[in-house]
């Protein structure tokens, strides 16, 4: 699927209170159709999806794909995300179900308790950033304003899912169960950057009606997340 992105900084913009976008907080989850221990955190996805303060987003991973089930959804860059933000936390293992919450604290993904604890915890945290996402047409709009001296750079991410899928497992760890998946996603692309100092407007073409979601985060990706939105 191609993404077609332009982008531009303009001055003299502000984004009024009434239209500002409520704190959303991002979940990414790191699972597998072959990990026996992941079924759990999948159920629970479908309770973070319906929540309009989180942007819930299922990661499939392919390491788990030899011992006998070959995940329908894995795609090896969600790996490589998930290594990422292992090496930036200065972490050496990495392992499913896996959540990371806004880009900064990691937990187990059937541990809904503590989950629940820290987007709660990043709920309360005073937002940083002034952004507001619409969809026209073909067309991913996001303006942004920086509430402070917030420095930067930030990247802006455009994610791509699918609201459910079921799957039924034939082999491996899971075999014979039917297992229903909720925001898997089907793409992650890097659409923009920003520095953070003047506002930001950005216009991006997405070929698809199909659900997506706006991040900015730190560290080129795999730091905290500043601002979020999701587009149904």
């Amino acid at each position: 699927m191609r993404l077609l992105a332009a982008f531009a900084l303009a001055t003299g913009f502000w984004i009024s209170p009434a239209a500002a976008q409520t704190k959303a907080v991002v979940v990414e989850l790191f699972t597998s159709q072959g990990c026996s221990s992941c079924p759990p955190a999948d159920e629970f996805m479908h309770q973070l999806a319906a929540r309009d303060d989180v942007v819930a987003l299922a990661l499939h991973v392919d390491y788990w794909d030899y011992i006998g089930w070959k995940d329908s959804f894995a795609n090896p860059a969600h790996a490589d995300r998930q290594r990422a933000y292992a090496a930036a936390n200065n972490r050496r293992m990495i392992y499913t179900p896996q959540m990371v919450i806004n880009g900064s604290e990691h937990v187990v993904g059937n541990s809904p308790t503590d989950v629940t604890d820290m987007i709660n915890r990043h709920l309360q945290t005073p937002a940083t950033i002034n952004m507001q996402a619409n969809r026209d047409g073909g067309e991913v709009h996001v303006k942004a304003e920086p509430l402070g001296d917030i420095g930067g750079p930030f990247v802006v991410q455009l994610v791509q899912f699918m609201p459910e899928k079921t799957v039924k497992i034939t082999r491996g760890e899971n075999a014979g169960r039917t297992i229903s998946y909720a925001n898997v996603v089907t793409s992650m692309a890097q659409v923009g950057t920003w520095d953070g100092s003047e506002p930001l407007d950005l216009a991006v073409a997405v070929e698809t009606d199909g659900p997506v979601a706006i991040l900015i985060q730190r560290r080129g990706g795999t730091g905290l997340v500043e601002a979020a939105a999701r587009l149904d």
